[in-house]
């Protein structure tokens, strides 16, 4: 299953060949990715040497703002933070986020009900205020 965060990273460079997204968007990816893969091999290495940490909270944080495709590689490929249960449930659950963040990027419909919805929603609070 190494190939999906490919396939994702390649099928954003497709969305942005066809027009329906910048260029910035497979670059940023790709660029977080890397930098989210690199952070987990220095982890992994200080892990084996006894050093200096890389914190959970970053990694996560890393893999919620689209760097979650390098994340999974070094999961995968380094064998590192692939066992621990509550870090693989947080990681899921910031791909979730991601791809719900992206979804309101790429969809204007999707954004135009989220905004209906916050109006609504601000509309029932400012009555009960």
């Amino acid at each position: 299953m190494v190939w999906l965060p490919l396939l994702f990273l390649l099928c954003l460079v497709g969305v942005s060949f066809a027009g329906a997204a910048s260029w910035i968007l497979p670059m940023t990816y790709g660029g977080l990715s890397l930098a989210t893969f690199l952070l987990y091999a220095r982890d992994k290495s200080a892990a084996i040497k006894g050093h200096w940490r890389t914190p959970e909270n970053t990694l996560h944080v890393f893999s919620l703002l689209g760097g979650w495709p390098g994340a999974w590689l070094g999961q995968a490929l380094l064998r590192h933070k692939s066992r621990k249960l509550s870090f693989r449930i947080l990681f899921w659950l910031t791909v979730l986020g991601n791809a719900c963040g992206l979804a309101l990027y790429l969809s204007p419909e999707l954004r135009a009900v989220l905004g209906r919805a916050i109006s609504v929603a601000g509309n029932g609070i400012l009555r009960l205020g």
